[in-house]
């Protein structure tokens, strides 16, 4: 089978500073998602449900958190030789420079990915939020005799003005590139999709970051240490001389970028039937199995929400919010629009004592608390009567325990925000 002979890179990318302040102490595949889920889980999970079990994360930012998470999550048969490994930075004799982009990445970590058979390098962006079969990628790869494949997405022309914007022959081939052109530079970059994108005027194929590489051909390329972006270099260098193919995904798929990016991820997962189906038992998000008890919740109106296990919800009113693992929301608060990560443990009874005395907030929302438009980082400490109100209506700003992304405010992680405090 084809997916036997593919090795899995999934890049971690950069320092994620458009994800700050969620990338402020662990790497951006290691950010939570759902509540309960991190981001390296959705490639990981689409590789596993494809029988593509050998998988390498390449990794240099705050990687500590993420490499818990791999080992506690991803353990395999000991009779198996599938893995998932992770490929911090490090300094050789060879290389004393971190990774200075995507290509890069995977040129220093070659001497790894030699040591493992394989055809073709399936690489992804452990930074996406998609259910996508990669086997049918493979299949057209194969069969189309292509050097490499690009997974792309038709897109509006607004939209395409901010991805990589690619033109296809009659065969599917690429032949040509534009690397986020104006609107005035659109026409003629129109490429052939299918009925449905052409009724929602979705002309254009961008491309989405995922690719297949015949094994030698990426060791060729990435023999030049000049080229350190595959996006940028790479792939627009490669038209020209190889056959390079588009895969055409219709279903959905968001680059989670920032901050704004993230939030509306989250939420659009309360919708009564979302465009990322999390119950879709095919395209299943796995990870770590935690021993939690039931979530308990008290005299609370809940619509359009999703509570994960463990919490202890004494609320008044959630409305179309993410709540997370081992969250605790006191008496009387109104939470909507919000993405509340949870927290790492809970607070014994001695500890919840000890912060009442010293007139420290315990880990969660207290009690008479309106939120809206949040999104509350893990173990952060939201006292009484506090009122958060998110929008448009805010200027972006930086605060110590907050910040403020085109409307959305992010309360650090671990972070007091006191009893009475006002936003």
């Amino acid at each position: 089978m084809i997916n036997k002979k593919v090795l899995a890179i999934i890049l971690g990318g950069g320092q994620g500073t458009r994800l700050s302040p969620l990338t402020d102490q662990r790497s951006k595949p290691a950010v939570s998602i759902a509540g309960k889920y991190r981001l390296v889980d959705i490639p990981i999970s689409n590789c596993i449900h494809c029988d593509i079990k050998r998988m390498f994360v390449l990794t240099q930012f705050n990687s500590a958190s993420l490499n818990r998470h791999i080992k506690n999550t991803y353990i395999f048969s000991n009779f198996s030789d599938a893995f998932v490994d992770i490929l911090a930075a490090e300094q050789t004799p060879d290389n004393k420079t971190w990774y200075q982009g995507t290509a890069d990445a995977v040129r220093q970590s070659m001497y790894q990915l030699l040591n493992h058979e394989f055809e073709y390098a399936l690489i992804l962006s452990g930074d996406q939020l998609y259910q996508m079969d990669f086997n049918e990628m493979l299949d057209a790869h194969v069969d189309k005799g292509a050097d490499i494949s690009i997974a792309t997405i038709p897109v509006k022309s607004k939209e395409a003005t901010q991805f990589g914007i690619l033109k296809t022959d009659e065969d599917s081939f690429i032949s040509s590139f534009v690397e986020k052109p104006d609107l005035k530079e659109l026409s003629g970059w129109e490429s052939e999709v299918s009925d449905e994108m052409k009724n929602e005027n979705r002309h254009y194929l961008a491309s989405m970051g995922i690719y297949i590489f015949n094994k030698q051909l990426l060791i060729d390329i990435l023999s030049n240490p000049d080229t350190i972006d595959f996006g940028k270099e790479i792939i627009p260098q490669a038209i020209s001389k190889n056959k390079v193919l588009a895969y055409q995904y219709e279903g959905y798929w968001t680059d989670i970028g920032n901050v704004p990016a993230f939030f509306e991820a989250n939420i659009n997962l309360t919708d009564d039937i979302p465009q990322f189906d999390l119950f879709n038992k095919e395209h299943s998000v796995l990870t770590r199995p935690r021993i939690l008890p039931p979530s308990k919740i008290s005299g609370t109106q809940l619509n359009r929400s999703m509570i994960a296990e463990g919490c202890i919800i004494n609320a008044k009113e959630i409305e179309r919010s993410v709540i997370g693992i081992r969250s605790r929301i006191g008496n009387d608060t109104m939470i909507k629009n919000t993405y509340m990560i949870g927290s790492n443990t809970y607070q014994n009874i001695a500890e919840l004592e000890n912060d009442r005395k010293n007139g420290v907030p315990p880990i969660g929302v207290g009690d008479r608390c309106s939120i809206t438009n949040t999104i509350i980082d893990k173990d952060a400490r939201i006292g009484n009567d506090v009122v958060i109100n998110g929008g448009m209506h805010l200027e972006d700003t930086e605060q110590d325990s907050y910040v403020i992304r085109e409307g959305v405010v992010v309360i650090k992680k671990g972070t007091v925000i006191p009893d009475g405090f006002k936003l």
